[in-house]
């Protein structure tokens, strides 16, 4: 089997993912409905390990065997990169190829909200983007980090696991750097990263409570720090953050996000009109005095209030999100129905 050549049929009908497994044709994702490809064979357990290991370095492969799932780049020359998931199920394996568009972006193509260009020339804040399965919130991240990198002098650090767009430099300089491959883990790559004169932070996922606060300290000596959490909704968001946190914790931690979180964007990614593409429907919290004093107080309950109260300073709910992109043409009445009952469901 060519993986080379199931990868570029992916690309030529704008898969958002190839996915190889044992006992199945290759399949490709097309606007959320999967497709075999016919002209290949089942494949085998045997051929599905082969599968996996060979698209692996030395070092992934050990690092897979050992915990049995990974996440890498793979680049395919002359046509794309590719994100990669390897895991296993029993005892074969899987792998899920995800496409990475060179061309990152421009952030007004992402529907996101003016005022966010304003928010992303400060330092001393956090940026928290809260996102689901397949949300583009890699894609979120990069758009903002191509807008600082066009428009501000600045020195950008990245921590990604894996590394998906590639960034060069244009005002700022920018270094990325991959967990396995140039740092073993978040929290040791945060702890330096803080000494190497940083201006803005990038961090793929806030995974621990300890890499939570660096990224705290990181926002409070003159950093804006862009970072995701898999959560749903922007208010719930900044009330499970202060969960995550010891009893006795929970008093600092609120004070410290009241002062340095600036914005929270939870997204959802929804099926176009025409079914031939897809577009970012987005809940955004911004901290102004009210929000600040709110997160304070441990009275995150009224966040979604503030949110519906503050519309002029650039907030809005995800509902409200959904029903401009209806009243558009963006976005067909079935995704919009189906999408406001788990809205409803959610508040």
């Amino acid at each position: 089997m060519k993986i080379g050549k199931i990868l570029k049929e992916g690309l030529d009908k704008n898969a958002s993912d190839i996915i190889i497994t044992w006992w199945s044709k290759p399949s490709l994702k097309i606007n959320w409905d999967v497709e075999y490809i016919d002209e290949y064979d089942i494949i085998s357990k045997e051929d599905s390990k082969e599968i996996v290991l060979s698209v692996m370095s030395e070092t992934q492969k050990e690092v897979f065997l050992k915990n049995l799932e990974l996440d890498f780049s793979v680049e395919l020359s002359g046509y794309s990169r590719f994100r990669v998931n390897a895991f296993s199920q029993k005892d074969w394996y899987w792998l899920v190829f995800r496409p990475i568009k060179d061309e990152i972006p421009d952030f007004d193509d992402l529907w996101l909200q003016e005022s966010i260009r304003n928010l992303i020339k400060r330092k001393n804040w956090l940026i928290l983007i809260t996102w689901s399965v397949w949300s583009w919130k890699t894609t979120t991240m990069a758009s903002l980090i191509n807008e600082i990198n066009k428009n501000q002098k600045k020195h950008i650090i990245t921590i990604e696991d894996p590394i998906e767009f590639i960034y060069q430099n244009n005002k700022s300089i920018i270094e990325q750097r991959e967990v396995w491959v140039n740092t073993n883990s978040f929290e040791n790559w945060l702890k330096y990263a803080l000494r190497q004169a940083s201006d803005v932070i990038m961090i793929w996922e806030l995974r621990d409570l300890e890499t939570f606060r660096l990224a705290l300290r990181a926002a409070e000596t003159w950093n804006l720090v862009i970072a995701t959490l898999h959560t749903s909704g922007a208010p719930r968001t900044v009330a499970r953050v202060i969960d995550m946190f010891e009893p006795w914790e929970k008093e600092k931690i609120r004070q410290q996000l009241s002062e340095s979180l600036i914005w929270v964007v939870w997204q959802q990614l929804l099926k176009t009109a025409d079914k031939k593409w897809r577009v970012v429907a987005t809940e955004v919290l911004i901290n102004n005095t009210w929000v600040a004093n709110l997160i304070r107080k441990n009275q995150t309950h009224q966040l979604a209030n503030a949110i519906e109260t503050w519309k002029s300073d650039g907030m809005i709910t995800m509902k409200s999100s959904i029903e401009d992109l209806f009243w558009k043409w963006v976005i067909s009445q079935e995704v919009y129905e189906e999408n406001l009952e788990l809205i409803n469901k959610y508040l």
